[in-house]
C-alpha cells in the first residue's frame, strides 16, 4: 500500500514520551466487527469516535477524578456543558430540581428558564440553610444543585446539612466545586453524589482551554449522565484536554499562591475608604463563618468579592484606573489576577431587583487573585478604589 494510506502507523519505540501525546483523530479503526463489539460492550479498552471519547479526555478525566476522590469522571466541552449534562441527563418532564439561589448566572438561567421550558419544575433556595432546602422538597424532587462557595457572592453552602437532607429524600446532590477546587474541599467525601467543575478556571489555570468535568462514585448516575453528553455532542477538544492536563501539573502551586494573595487583598480592601463590603470565606465577620470553618478550615480559596460606594459611575472609574495593571475580564482562575463586574457580565441577564435580592449591586466586583507579588496587587487596587471614590 502506498505511503498515502490513512491507516495510522506510529513508529515503534522502546522509550515513552514524558508528556501525554495529543490525539486529534476523530475516528479509530478496528480489526473487524467483533473487535468493535468488544469495545462497545466494555470487554476491551479502546476508542471508536471522538464524540464518544478520546485518549486525551480519558487521561484528564482520570486525573481530576483522583483529585476529587471520584470513581469515574467525564470531561465535557465547558463547565456549563457539565452542568447541563447533569441536569438533563438525570431529569425529565414532571421532575423537580432544587438549586441554590446564588448559583452562577448561566446556571440560574438554566434553572429559571430552560428547565421549566422543558417541563422540569425548579425551586431556588438559600444553600447556606439546609432547612430551606428541606422545605422546598417535593415528592417529585429528583436533584439538588448547589455550589460549595457561590459565584460571585462568596456565600458558603451548608454541605453537610444539605447532604443529609438529600440522602433522606433519595435525591442526588450535585455540587459545583469550581471556586474551591479539591485543594480546599472534596464534596464527594462530604456526602455529595456528584461533583462538577469548570476546568476552564483554576484547574487548567491559563485561560486557554474551555472544559468542564463531572464525577461521581455512583456508576448508575454516570450511566445516565454520560450517554446524554455523548448524544448532545458535549465533546471536549483533545488539544484543550492536553492544555488542561499541563495546567494540572502546577495546580497546587498556583492555588496556594493565589489563595495567599486573595487573603491579603481581602484584608487590605477592608481598610480602604469607599469599600462598603468585602466577602472572603475565612473572615470572622463573613455571614456564613459558622459554615466556612468546618467545611473549608483555613482554606479561603482565590476568590474575593467586594462592593464599592457610588454605584455604576464609581465602578467605571475603578476599572479605568486599573487599566494596564489588572485585566478586566469575565473569567476566573487565571495565573494573573482578573477583575469581573457581575452586573455587566455573568449576572447581566437578571433584573436589577433579582440581582439586588442576592446582594449584587452596580458597585459589586469579583476578583480572581493570581500569582503576582501581593504588595503590587494591593497597591493597584488601592489606586482603583481611590479613583472610584474620586
Amino acid at each position: 500500500m502506498s505511503g498515502s494510506s490513512r491507516r495510522s502507523a506510529w513508529p515503534g519505540s522502546v522509550t515513552q514520551p514524558l508528556t501525554s501525546p495529543i490525539q486529534p483523530s476523530v475516528v479509530y479503526t478496528a480489526d473487524g466487527p467483533a473487535a468493535l463489539d468488544r469495545v462497545y460492550e466494555g470487554e476491551a479498552t479502546g476508542f471508536t469516535y471522538a464524540r464518544e471519547g478520546h485518549p486525551n479526555a480519558t487521561v484528564l478525566a482520570r486525573r481530576i477524578a483522583t483529585m476529587e476522590g471520584a470513581g469515574q469522571g467525564l470531561v465535557t466541552g465547558s463547565g456549563m456543558a457539565a452542568v447541563g449534562a447533569v441536569l438533563l441527563g438525570l431529569c425529565r418532564a414532571g421532575d423537580h430540581v432544587i438549586g441554590g439561589n446564588q448559583l452562577y448566572g448561566r446556571s440560574l438561567r438554566m434553572m429559571g428558564e430552560d428547565l421549566p421550558r422543558l417541563g422540569i419544575a425548579t425551586s431556588l433556595v438559600d444553600a447556606s440553610d439546609a432547612s430551606a432546602v428541606k422545605a422546598a422538597l417535593r415528592p417529585e424532587t429528583r436533584l439538588i444543585l448547589i455550589e460549595t462557595v457561590s459565584n460571585p457572592t462568596i456565600r458558603i453552602a451548608d454541605l453537610a446539612g444539605i447532604a443529609e437532607v438529600a440522602r433522606a429524600a433519595g435525591a442526588p446532590l450535585a455540587v459545583d466545586n469550581t471556586f474551591t477546587t479539591p485543594r480546599a474541599v472534596q464534596p464527594l467525601a462530604r456526602g455529595a453524589d456528584i461533583v462538577i467543575h469548570s476546568v476552564t478556571k483554576l484547574l487548567a489555570g491559563h485561560s486557554d482551554a474551555t472544559l468542564g468535568w463531572v464525577g461521581t462514585n455512583d456508576a448508575d448516575l454516570m450511566a445516565r449522565i454520560e450517554p446524554f453528553a455523548v448524544t448532545m455532542g458535549l465533546t471536549p477538544s483533545p488539544f484543550d484536554c492536553w492544555l488542561a492536563e499541563r495546567g494540572l501539573l502546577s495546580f497546587e502551586l498556583r492555588y496556594d499562591r493565589a489563595e495567599a494573595n486573595a487573603a491579603a487583598l481581602a484584608g487590605a480592601l477592608r481598610q480602604m475608604h469607599g469599600v462598603a463590603r468585602v466577602f472572603y470565606p475565612t473572615d470572622p465577620g463573613h455571614p456564613d463563618a459558622a459554615l466556612a470553618r468546618p467545611l473549608l478550615g483555613n482554606r479561603g480559596s482565590h476568590m474575593v468579592s467586594f462592593e464599592i460606594e457610588g454605584g455604576r459611575p464609581a465602578a467605571e472609574r475603578l476599572v479605568g484606573a486599573l487599566a494596564g495593571e489588572i485585566a478586566f475580564a469575565p473569567t476566573l482562575g487565571d495565573i494573573s489576577t482578573t477583575l469581573s463586574h457581575p452586573p455587566s457580565s455573568s449576572h447581566r441577564g437578571l433584573s436589577p431587583a433579582a440581582r439586588a435580592a442576592i446582594g449584587i449591586s452596580d458597585g459589586f466586583f469579583r476578583v480572581s487573585a493570581g500569582c503576582e507579588e501581593a504588595g503590587a496587587l494591593i497597591e493597584a487596587f488601592r489606586k482603583g478604589v481611590a479613583a472610584a471614590a474620586g
